[in-house]
């Protein structure tokens, strides 16, 4: 394996992880992003030589330029490596060399593979497993994306969005859904079902494949399934299943069974239906594993929440601010199902779209997505290096939202208005989520220091 990797968009949450990871096992890492960020500045203390802005000018002598999916053939340092001979490999193959000689485990799914990632990660580090771990979000128990183990387990989150969750091998896999998404890249849905199905037969021999019962195309592809496979889910026809379900606030309790044996009932320190089904995943992996069940136990209970997922950037007697990356109909429905328990007046919820493929091609679910939201407040698509596409904006969603519910409060503002706006209108009792996987997060974080 090279020893000199240099990452395009170090900055990005999968991208770092991967960095983290090759630091702390001895590879010389550079990288070069736009802007400088916390993440950026983390990686250099690490040892990592930082660029910011993109140029021919950073490659030099590194032997590997690894790049993701977001990062186009034009990029100079694309086209310079090509020039010099430098490999370029995708972020998931640079994963995939990382895995080697470990017993992997992947979580892919089309919604919940953050969070299943994380509580994979910390019902092992709970467990004394010592595992490897790369999570598309910062674990909130360890404050990181990425930690490198000791232990022979590599828990990594696939990603799907690109295909590039082919490059894995695993042994143990978790499948949490599958919806229409990324179209972008697969154009239709049957391309994402067969590249699910083939991301399911890459799991090695001996292993197991986890899959969510409730979802009716997974179920259908696990047919095929030769490995030895475990169905959880909400459904009693289920080989793990959830009863007597409870919710709190923002958490959950249930029993779990095992082909019909109660295994224990569980605390679970996130709110939702979804995160239940997570949960159960996790719990059948754990057993598998031979995790004792204090131990699972614990972890659901302690567990903290990955960043940007359900997590509360401000709360007192009065008001609470909610960030969420949610940005498909289908996690906007589950969000927002979550925090229904929550003692609040009003859901002032602010979505930014994110991709105007994605905005094209899902806007009739998005038009009945908000149903829980009291007031909606809709600001420009987050491009997220795509080219506009003629007219498709957040104007045309909010008109589609207005025809599905014509007496919700729905309002269309510029990014750089909503602070004041929302300033102007809070009530004591009111709860602001922001919704969305671009930079929404930073009024968020405004709107809690407003607070604070």
């Amino acid at each position: 394996m090279k020893k000199y990797y240099h990452f395009i968009g170090i900055g990005g949450i999968g991208m770092s992880g991967i960095a983290r990871l090759m630091l702390h096992s001895g590879y010389k890492v550079s990288g070069s992003d736009l802007k400088e960020n916390r993440i950026t500045r983390e990686l250099e203390t690490l040892g990592a030589k930082i660029f910011l802005g993109h140029s021919a000018r950073n490659i030099i002598d590194q032997e590997v330029v690894v790049y993701s999916s977001a990062i186009t053939a034009e990029n100079p340092e694309m086209h310079r490596a090509k020039i010099l001979g430098i490999p370029l490999i995708q972020r998931a193959q640079a994963l995939a060399l990382l895995m080697q000689d470990k017993t992997v485990i992947t979580v892919a799914g089309s919604h919940g593979k953050t969070t299943t990632t994380s509580l994979v990660s910390f019902m092992l580090l709970e467990a004394g497993r010592c595992p490897t771990a790369a999570i598309g979000g910062i674990l909130n128990n360890i404050n990181t994306n990425a930690c490198l183990g000791s232990g022979e387990l590599f828990v990594a989150e696939a990603d799907e969005s690109d295909g590039s969750f082919l490059s894995y091998t695993p042994t143990y896999s978790i499948i949490t859904n599958i919806d229409r998404e990324h179209l972008d890249y697969y154009h239709n849905f049957e391309n994402e079902l067969d590249a699910f199905k083939r991301f399911i037969q890459r799991t090695r021999e001996g292993g197991c494949v986890f899959a969510c019962s409730d979802d009716p195309q997974l179920l259908k592809l696990m047919g095929e399934c030769k490995q030895k496979q475990l169905f959880f889910g909400l459904a009693e026809g289920a080989d793990i299943y959830a009863k007597n379900i409870t919710f709190g606030q923002l958490s959950s309790e249930f029993d779990c069974y095992l082909k019909g044996k109660l295994i224990s009932r569980f605390h679970l320190s996130l709110g939702g239906r979804h995160n239940i089904s997570n949960s159960l995943s996790v719990i059948a992996l754990g057993l598998e594993l031979g995790v004792d069940l204090k131990y699972i136990r614990a972890a659901l209970e302690g567990y903290r929440g990955a960043g940007r997922r359900l997590e509360i950037k401000f709360r007192d007697d009065k008001y609470m601010v909610i960030d969420d990356y949610a940005h498909h109909p289908s996690e906007i429905k589950a969000t927002l199902a979550a925090v229904a328990n929550l003692e609040v007046k009003r859901k002032i919820v602010i979505f930014q779209p994110h991709r105007y493929t994605r905005t094209q091609l899902l806007q009739d679910e998005f038009a009945s997505a908000f149903s829980q939201a009291d007031y909606l407040i809709i600001t420009d698509i987050y491009a997220a290096s795509e080219p506009e596409i003629a007219g498709v904006n957040a104007q045309v969603l909010l008109n589609k939202i207005k025809a599905s519910e014509p007496g919700k409060p729905v309002v269309y503002l510029p990014k750089e208005k909503i602070l004041a706006h929302v300033r102007g209108m809070l009530k004591e009792g009111d709860l602001v989520m922001t919704l969305g996987a671009g930079d929404i997060v930073k009024l968020s974080d405004a709107l809690a220091q407003t607070f604070k």
